[in-house]
């Protein structure tokens, strides 16, 4: 009996040790980008810090990059309006985000890949809810074919509670609606709440509620419910 024990024993030992010798060297890369809750996020306030905690420094990538008050199209080559409509130009802050992805991760074995993504703000108020659920599903899309890979987790910070009446962005409330609605399509899928981010102080020192943006404490809030998602996802 005691032999048979100690040879389990030995043979958990060595597929251990195995199993920690084949991730050895493999690193999470977490992709950050959007328009302007995203530029206001700092990574090193509280996401970077959070899952470097969980996962070891070692074995982190962060790479975020964001532009204020832009549509989704500008991430998402194949875009087109409601009406059918392409533009003539696509895809330009998602291939200065990718400028950035790639250097990053050369020579790199990658254990994981979560994309966060915290836009929609600017395709509100434009009324492009009809087509932003496939835009959302084909920037993802592109982003796994980019990549290589099939297994890409997507992070969505959901539009906060600023335009619940949809006054000054007619698709404010549906474009939430599409954000919570991809988010539970897929398993690898999750969506964070942002609607008690907007009030406070922001960074300025300037009392806000219910603000477009979000205050100080709120944007690092923001990254540890989207570390803690990100987190959720790849299992740990």
């Amino acid at each position: 009996m005691r032999e048979i024990v100690a040879s389990l024993l030995f043979v958990s030992v060595f597929l251990t040790a195995t199993a920690d010798r084949t991730q050895a060297g493999e690193k999470h890369l977490f992709i950050l980008s959007g328009q302007s809750n995203m530029q206001g996020h700092r990574p090193d306030e509280a996401f970077t810090p959070t899952v470097e905690e969980a996962l070891g420094a070692e074995n982190v990538i962060v790479v975020q990059d964001a532009q204020g008050g832009q549509p989704i199209q500008r991430w998402y080559r194949k875009w087109k309006s409601p009406e059918g409509k392409a533009p003539e130009s696509t895809g330009d802050l998602y291939d200065r985000l990718m400028s950035k992805v790639k250097p990053a991760i050369e020579n790199e074995e990658l254990a994981s890949v979560t994309f966060i993504w915290m836009q929609g703000e600017r395709d509100a108020r434009m009324g492009w809810g009809d087509v932003y659920r496939e835009s959302l599903l084909g920037l993802h899309q592109q982003l796994e074919e980019d990549l290589g890979r099939d297994d890409i987790h997507f992070v969505i910070g959901r539009l906060s509670d600023n335009d619940l009446d949809n006054k000054r962005a007619p698709d404010w409330t549906r474009v939430r609606d599409i954000q919570v609605a991809v988010a539970d399509s897929d398993g690898d899928f999750a969506w964070v709440n942002t609607d008690d981010l907007n009030d406070g102080v922001n960074r300025a020192g300037k009392p806000i509620t219910n603000d477009l943006h979000y205050s100080a404490e709120g944007y690092k809030i923001l990254g540890k419910r989207f570390a803690e998602a990100s987190l959720k996802l790849i299992g740990q």
